[in-house]
Parts: C-alpha cells; structure tokens; sequence
C-alpha cells in the first residue's frame, strides 16, 4: 500500500530554509517571493487494513518523521 505523507512547518514556526532561498530568488532577479519549504515522504506499506496502516504511518511521524512541535503531517493512503 502506498503512503504519502505531507510534513509542513506551522505557520508561526519561522522556515530559515525558506527564507533562504526567497533571498537568492530575489538576489537572481526573480522578485520577491514569500516561500516554505515542506517534505513529502513516500512509503510502500505492507499489505494490512487501512486502519492498521493509518495508525502506524501517524505514529512513525509522531517518533521520526515530522518534529511535533514544529511540523504539521497529513496522511494519503492510495489503495
């Protein structure tokens, strides 16, 4: 089964990554553009019921996979 997790920084959390590279866009000749950087993570599941997959995918990203007091995660199971 397919996973695609979503890890975005909170909106009051500040993103220096980001930041970062607004600067070099506007430095290029770009303009200004306010940017967030934010992870997809992809994961092929063994075959288990959805609910199974559901509850363990969350935990993996309350553990490892996005920082629970930084990032917000959402889940996409396909299949």
């Amino acid at each position: 089964m397919k996973v695609t997790v979503y890890v975005r920084r909170r909106p009051e959390i500040a993103d220096p990554q980001g930041t970062a590279v607004s600067r070099a866009l506007a430095d290029l000749g770009y303009g200004q553009a306010k940017v967030r950087i934010n992870k997809e993570i992809v994961l092929e599941m063994p075959d288990a019921s959805r609910d199974e997959v559901e509850a363990k995918v969350t935990e993996m990203c309350e553990v490892l996979l996005a920082n629970p007091v930084m990032d917000d995660f959402e889940i996409r199971i396909d299949g």
